[in-house]
């Protein structure tokens, strides 16, 4: 398994702040923010982002968040995982995550997962066009994708090796995801996994505000990494954190106290 730090947790201070202490940090790969990175080329070339990750040695493991608007502006959302499929191809980063959007009340599950399952083959032909896979994020307690279990009937559906699912152990949490759920996900749609840790509230109550760096909450992340190196994991784990008692910090602080709790944590394994 190997080490990943989010944008997200660096909110604040821009790519180049956060390639340059991602690196220090000692991480191996960075998870790109999708507002950071339009920001940076506004002056500066994809080219130039490749470079600056390569003279940083760093490994850019996903462009994020992109949004599956299968029940809104379907071509809006087309267009903005199309721009993203172009900037990876040519930083050689091999994945967006792509979240999911709500389906109408008066619709069923299975035609929901229809609908978003012909949007997402759409989608994918355009991404693997550039060499590019698409990961599908479940969010805590969302109405139609809370967990792994929806996300796979997505992959399912479309039935591409290029379409997976990933984790964020925030979000797992907070929709009551099972150990036994994580046990069950087969190892080769699991993209990639968000790492966090999270203060003890009710669930309905979590934010991302609420997340913690690993080792300081509730979430059993010792007992989830077991079962991933048990199942041969070996893609990133990327510490995504929303934060404002973190953003408060220097940059250099936060991928120094982010890097030591992943370290400590994998360690302990």
């Amino acid at each position: 398994m190997r080490t990943c730090i989010n944008e997200a947790t660096t909110m604040p201070y821009s790519l180049e702040e956060d390639i340059v202490s991602t690196s220090k940090a000692g991480f191996e790969g960075i998870e790109l923010w999708v507002d950071k990175i339009r920001k940076f080329l506004e002056s500066n070339s994809a080219e130039n982002l490749k470079e600056l990750l390569e003279k940083n040695n760093l490994k850019p493991a996903s462009i994020c968040p992109f949004f599956l608007s299968a029940f809104g502006d379907t071509e809006a959302s087309i267009r903005n995982i199309e721009w993203g499929a172009k900037v990876a191809n040519r930083i050689n980063c091999e994945m967006l995550l792509v979240c999911p959007d709500i389906p109408p009340r008066d619709m069923g599950y299975r035609d929901a997962i229809k609908k978003v399952g012909e949007f997402v083959k759409r989608c994918i032909e355009i991404t693997s066009s550039y060499g590019v896979k698409l990961a599908i994020e479940p969010l805590g307690m969302h109405p139609f994708i809370p967990g792994p279990k929806e996300a796979l009937d997505i992959v399912e559906y479309v039935g591409h090796n290029s379409l997976g699912i990933m984790m964020d152990t925030f979000h797992y949490y907070k929709s009551g995801v099972s150990l036994e759920e994580i046990e069950s996900i087969p190892i080769e749609r699991l993209f990639l996994v968000h790492i966090n840790d999270s203060e003890d509230l009710p669930r309905e109550k979590l934010t991302d505000k609420n997340r913690l760096y690993l080792g300081l909450g509730v979430i059993p992340l010792k007992e989830i990494l077991g079962i991933l190196k048990r199942k041969s994991y070996d893609g990133f784990l990327s510490v995504e954190i929303f934060r404002d008692e973190y953003w408060a910090k220097p940059i250099d602080v936060i991928t120094k106290e982010s890097f030591e709790s992943l370290s400590k944590l994998l360690k302990s394994l």
